[in-house]
């Protein structure tokens, strides 16, 4: 630590006894490398005492600070007196953004009143020439509205706060204004300022006080590189403070470096994603001479990085977190954010609540073993109906049973539902859980108590909305802290945390626009030409700010990386900081090396699952033999791995719940209406009074097929799936017509059986017959037209490749007799062993049927024949070469050489 050993030394040359100094630092971490430094050099004096200058600035206030919920709580009720209509709800949203602002104004202008006034006067002027209306809703005349209301609160609220003895941060800054000279004059201490770069106005002149009055002196941690050219912004801050008076001759500016310059390695890398610099460093650790990395530090500027990063760093031994981890992310907080969005959905008296909100706080919360079975019992219950809205009641009766379901019901006021919170996570912590998760819940339990202890006070009614507001205001704030052992390791931490602190070697993540610096990102009322009219700090400054912290860091490094994302993806633009610009086109002293690191992610398996025919495979293909249908077949033609999955280990996929329509319950909702309409009509030669059914007749169909596909009615209502509901109508009534219509022309038209089962159906796998399988399968329907026995499959999807050509060459034979290998002639198949099966059947006489799919795709266009050798009646003769293909098929799945095969599809 260069600075920080220089800054030691110079104390020690000035006094062997380093107590008689007060060291004010920028933030508390460098306090630690102070100690490390002082044992190094075997001091054995009294320490000196530490202080943030803003510790400083409150003991000269002598006032109470007061700051998140006590003065929002306030601050309120101050503001209630003057409009009462006002909700805590709706103030809250606003008075956040205000406080922030009126900080601004209180510690960089002379004024507050001044700058307040000024806003409500340059609106004023502005309507003098414009016609606003009589309509509030308008929004300047709104934003007039709003500043007036602010000129009056905000003096009130000052006074009020006066009178308690509490300030805002601002309001300290403004207090302190006052009596930083008479501080100066009588303090007896000895300062020393580390390491500052800018100063609110209150600082300063605490700071020219003491140095006025011989009380301090000040170590700045410069380089000529930026102080030197008016053009580097780095500089800018430092270079007015250079000009001050209390730096002369006698009193040196301390200190102007030229470390920049020293030979360093600059490498910059274009990655592409952020999960993807995680991934890099590894590879950059390797070129890191230092072994123990003690002297590294890697600077996440997106703290978001922080758990993929220590993924990565998983190898190394000794690391410290200095960094908190955002609380908002973590799944506890969402599930807590989650649970308070349902608890308002019953002050509203919702009668429903989305599966997803309930499952994202089931799911995210740490269930004990009971809990999860009742969670998983939910779960097959809303997937096998597809509830895809739960109402109040289906909710009480699947989850009541439920440890926590207190916290599901309506309480009685919001300080009951803070108990039971307090509660259940006082309770939570008594469970086996990751130390992350611990400090999680333990983060909520406190804020819930705060919460419950600060409202006390007040009289006023919070409603669940307004507690929500409430906790996601001061979760959005929080994070969580790591503890660990700062003097040895590779450090991580975050661009603030490494002020005053020096490595050799630098690796910063997410160096991006927007990122570094933050840009105009600020979240103000105040314009911008405001701002600057009062000397308030806008994005300029602090851009400034940043890109000091930027070049300390790496002036006195050797070797700097920097990664930057390059994709564009949310508010990621993907363009890499204006500093890294900078650097590339200004600096003269170092050759920076570019790098492009491609998303080297490759599909998840490149070799294909290959499954061996064990004796145990074996086995169960022998009892498959016995059951074969053609779904089996098609099912192996698609993906053997799908083949064995399911038929051989008897795995299913798990049912999902279908926030719209999917293809396949489309179908069956088409399918089962055609059911249910010509099941009643079995036996029976069809006349046009049998099929002239009214729409709403139709729309009762459906809706018995929604309830007997175990859907929810209610799930059809509106969306798309209204639409595929009235799609289904209008394909259910164009098949009924276009079966009225041939009955009209004087067609006969017989249903002989809907859903026809058959089974134990025989097939010959040789020519001896001694090796055989049994059909077995369901039949959408069966009918006569004309005397013509037709055997009909219902698909979704249009017909394909209904026409099985006589091969013309020898060579087309082989390709024919292994026609059903390919995954186009699936529909073909199917309706070969459908025609098979009847011709076989003791129930069915016909030895010559018509076989063809009636397509929803494609209604209007009735039943598409299956044509064998341009023949569209099937005998067991025009059968023989089809079924020789099925043949082959079936004995390429028990040959016991040939491996199952995963069919690979390109997965990115």
């Amino acid at each position: 630590m260069k600075f920080l050993n220089k800054v030691i030394a110079n104390l020690l040359e000035q006094n062997s006894d380093l107590s008689k100094f007060t060291i004010i630092l920028p933030g508390k971490r460098p306090v630690v490398f102070i100690k490390k430094i002082l044992k190094e050099k075997q001091y054995s004096g009294m320490l000196p005492d530490f202080y943030t200058i803003e510790d400083l600035i409150v003991k000269i206030a002598g006032k109470q600070p007061v700051q998140g919920i006590a003065l929002w709580l306030f601050a309120f009720e101050v503001y209630r007196e003057i409009h009462p209509s006002e909700d805590f709800a709706s103030f809250l949203k606003w008075f956040p953004t205000v406080l922030k602002d009126w900080d601004d104004i209180l510690k960089f202008s002379d004024s507050d009143k001044a700058v307040l006034e000024y806003m409500f006067d340059e609106e004023r002027i502005k309507n003098w020439s414009e016609n606003l209306g009589d309509s509030e809703d308008l929004p300047r005349r709104k934003y007039l509205n709003f500043w007036q209301k602010m000129s009056h609160f905000l003096p009130i609220l000052k006074q009020k706060l006066t009178e308690k003895n509490w300030a805002t941060s601002g309001m300290i800054h403004e207090i302190s204004k006052s009596g930083v000279e008479k501080f100066a004059q009588k303090t007896s201490k000895e300062f020393v300022f580390c390491g500052f770069n800018a100063f609110t106005k209150v600082e300063e002149k605490l700071v020219r006080n003491l140095l006025q009055w011989d009380k301090a002196q000040c170590f700045f941690q410069a380089d000529e590189y930026y102080i030197n050219d008016l053009r580097q912004e780095s500089g800018k801050f430092l270079r007015t403070i250079k000009t001050w008076k209390e730096f002369n001759e006698s009193r040196v500016f301390n200190w102007i470096e030229s470390d920049f310059k020293q030979d360093k390695n600059i490498k910059v890398y274009e990655v592409s994603g952020n999960i993807t610099q995680a991934k890099v460093l590894p590879d950059i650790f390797k070129e890191i001479d230092d072994k123990n990395l003690s002297n590294t530090a890697v600077v996440l500027l997106d703290e978001n990085l922080l758990p993929t990063c220590l993924d990565a760093l998983s190898g190394v031994n000794f690391l410290n977190i200095t960094m908190g981890f955002p609380l908002k992310n973590l799944n506890f907080s969402n599930a807590m954010k989650q649970l308070f969005y349902l608890q308002k959905q019953l002050e509203k008296n919702n009668s429903s609540y989305y599966y997803n909100d309930v499952l994202s706080v089931l799911e995210e919360l740490p269930n004990a073993e009971n809990d999860q079975q009742i969670i998983q019992f939910f779960k097959e219950k809303i997937e096998e109906r597809n509830i895809v809205y739960i109402s109040k009641n289906q909710f009480k009766d699947l989850l009541k049973e439920l440890s926590y379901f207190k916290l599901f019901e309506k309480p009685v006021n919001v300080n009951e539902f803070l108990d039971d919170l307090i509660l259940f996570c006082y309770e939570l912590k008594f469970r086996d859980l990751d130390d992350i998760l611990y400090e999680n819940i333990s983060h909520f339990e406190k804020s819930f108590k705060i919460i419950k202890n600060q409202l006390s006070p007040y009289t006023f009614e919070v409603k669940m909305d307004t507690l929500e507001v409430l906790i996601n205001q001061l979760v959005n704030s929080e994070t969580i802290d790591f503890q660990g052992e700062p003097l040895q390791g590779l450090q991580v931490m975050g661009l603030l945390e490494t002020r005053l602190l020096n490595f050799e070697n630098i690796i910063l993540l997410s160096a991006n626009e927007g990122k570094l610096p933050l840009g105009n990102s600020q979240n103000t009322y105040l314009p911008f030409d405001v701002r600057q009219h009062f000397d308030l700090h806008t994005f300029l400054e602090n851009d400034s700010i940043y890109a000091y912290h930027f070049y300390r860091l790496i002036q006195d490094s050797k070797n700097v990386h920097l990664l930057f994302n390059a994709l564009s993806s949310g508010v990621n633009t993907g363009e890499k900081s204006r500093f890294i610009t900078q650097l590339e086109i200004e600096d003269k002293h170092h050759t920076i090396e570019h790098i492009i690191i491609e998303n080297s992610s490759e599909p998840i398996n490149k070799e294909s699952i290959q499954i061996e025919k064990t004796p145990a495979v074996l086995k169960k293909l022998d009892e498959w033999k016995n059951r074969v249908s053609a779904s089996h077949l098609t099912s192996f033609i698609y993906n053997p791995i799908d083949f064995y999955l399911t038929k051989i280990l008897g795995t299913r996929e798990t049912s999902e719940i279908e926030e719209e329509l999917s293809q396949r319950s489309y179908g069956n909702l088409v399918h089962y209406s055609l059911q249910i309409i010509y099941e009643k009509l079995v036996g029976k030669n069809l006349v046009p009074s049998d099929l002239e059914l009214s729409s709403a007749q139709i729309t009762e169909v459906v809706n018995t097929a929604i309830i007997k596909m175990n859907h929810q009615p209610d799930f059809y209502e509106k969306g798309m799936n209204y639409i595929h509901k009235s799609i289904a109508e209008r394909v259910v009534r164009t098949i009924i017509n276009f079966d009225l219509d041939l009955i009209k022309k004087g067609n006969t038209l017989e249903i002989i059986g809907i859903e026809e089962r058959f089974e134990n159906i025989p097939f010959f796998l040789d020519e001896e017959k001694t090796d055989q399988v049994l059909f077995y399968g369901f039949i959408d329907r069966i009918d006569r037209l004309n005397g013509q026995l037709r055997i009909i499959d219902y698909k979704t999807a249009k017909t394909k490749n209904l026409a099985i050509v006589l091969p013309k060459k020898e060579e087309d034979q082989e390709k024919l007799e292994n026609l059903f290998f390919r995954d186009d002639f699936k529909q073909a198949l199917q309706l070969c062993i459908y025609a098979y099966a009847a011709i076989h059947s003791a129930e069915i006489v016909d030895k010559h049927v018509q076989c063809g799919i009636w397509s929803f795709a494609e209604a209007n266009q009735g039943v598409q024949i299956l044509s064998i050798f341009e023949e569209n009646e099937l005998s067991d003769k025009l059968l023989e070469q089809p079924m020789k293909s099925v043949q082959n098929l079936i004995l390429e799945i028990l040959n016991p050489e040939k491996y199952f095969v995963e069919v690979v599809k390109a997965s990115w």
